[in-house]
């Protein structure tokens, strides 16, 4: 009896299941058959994200820097705890490794704490990964001419050997600027030249090119690197064995928990629509993190554009001109520099003129150009 009582409540588990799969197989036939008016009319209903009536960007950014910090006091302790560290990070740069900073919250205070107090031995130069465009090469040409600067002046007190330094850094090569600061060696400890990256793994660095061009630089004798992390796959830039031993990198785990207050400027808010007051205040950082003479050719491009409103942009040879005539720059080459910072950053378009001629200028309306100057000033 046992048996075949066991064939019955198998009999009837299949049957069961038959009947859900024909249950299945209708409710989605069904669905099939169903007019597409309903379907659209369904997702009417259900709404979408752009359906939300926003907040303006700089509203909702003014409204979250009015929140008051939390944790004051702990997050102060915290602080100073690292700065008690600041002499083993210095004995590590010293040793020849790099060190790479991570962990919740900007570590932009912290670092430029660090070289201010600490690396007062070492000539800083800051890169600004978050940056949506990073002109790396000119970086390089940068820590490369003071190289040669500094072999000029200890070779001008040598006898007999002035004329041979005199003329410019002779290489205008990625690979040739990379095998001359390779050449440099000194004993001196203030020759050395610390590469400060706020965030190695923004969106203009994370790219394999610029990983391994940042890894030669960070295996010259002379350069020690100090950089920061902030996304989650991070890690995955140095994949690969060799670039991460070019880079030796002493890995420290440094939660500030500090709001990212000038590295989110360039990432939109979920819950905001943007507009010219967001665009002219990423334009801002952007203008304040170059050069005082950048931010002048800047303004005499801008206060062009103000007066001729009408016109389709400013010729480049009249801002050569006036840029010349108030000794911003010294050259054709100079200016061509800036303005390649200018367009990496999208603070200048160029367009034909009718006449032919490349014409520049800047993408904001008169108000949010002349509100951008005033808070540069």
């Amino acid at each position: 009896m046992a048996p075949r009582g066991g064939r019955e409540e198998a009999s009837s588990g299949s049957e069961d299941e038959e009947e859900e799969a024909g249950f299945s197989r209708s409710y989605f036939l069904a669905k099939e058959k169903e007019p597409s008016s309903v379907k659209k009319r369904a997702r009417a209903a259900a709404g979408k994200l752009s359906d939300l009536n926003l907040v303006d960007e700089q509203v909702l950014r003014a409204s979250l820097a009015q929140i008051p910090p939390k944790h004051k006091e702990e997050v102060e302790s915290l602080t100073r705890s690292y700065k008690d560290q600041y002499r083993n990070w210095l004995f590590e740069l010293r040793c020849g490794f790099g060190l790479l900073m991570y962990g919740f919250g900007s570590k932009k205070q912290l670092l430029e704490d660090f070289a201010s107090t600490t690396l007062t031995n070492f000539t800083v130069v800051v890169i600004n990964g978050y940056l949506p465009a990073v002109n790396l090469k000119q970086v390089i040409a940068t820590i490369a001419e003071m190289f040669w600067d500094q072999t000029k002046a200890k070779r001008r007190k040598r006898a007999g050997t002035r004329s041979q330094l005199s003329q410019q850094f002779p290489s205008q090569s990625t690979e040739g600027i990379i095998s001359f600061l390779m050449r440099q060696t000194s004993d001196d400890v203030d020759d050395h030249v610390c590469l400060l990256i706020h965030n190695i793994d923004g969106p203009a660095l994370r790219d394999t090119e610029s990983q391994q061009c940042l890894a030669q630089i960070s295996c010259c004798p002379q350069i020690r690197v100090v950089a920061s992390i902030d996304h989650v796959n991070a890690p995955l830039l140095w994949d690969k064995k060799m670039v991460h031993k070019q880079f030796k990198w002493s890995w420290y785990h440094v939660p500030t928990f500090a709001p990212y207050k000038v590295e989110g400027v360039f990432y939109p808010l979920i819950l905001a629509s943007g507009g010219h007051a967001q665009t002219t205040k990423t334009a801002l950082v952007v203008l304040q993190s170059l050069t005082p003479n950048a931010q002048s050719v800047f303004r005499v491009l801008a206060e062009y554009q103000l007066a001729n409103e009408k016109e389709e942009g400013m010729p480049v040879s009249s801002l050569y001109t006036k840029c010349r005539e108030r000794f911003l720059v010294s050259s054709q080459v100079t200016l061509n520099a800036h303005l390649t910072e200018f367009k990496d950053h999208d603070l200048v378009k160029t367009r034909k003129h009718s006449d032919g001629q490349d014409c520049l200028r800047i993408p904001l309306v008169s108000d949010a150009l002349e509100k951008l100057l005033q808070e540069l000033a």
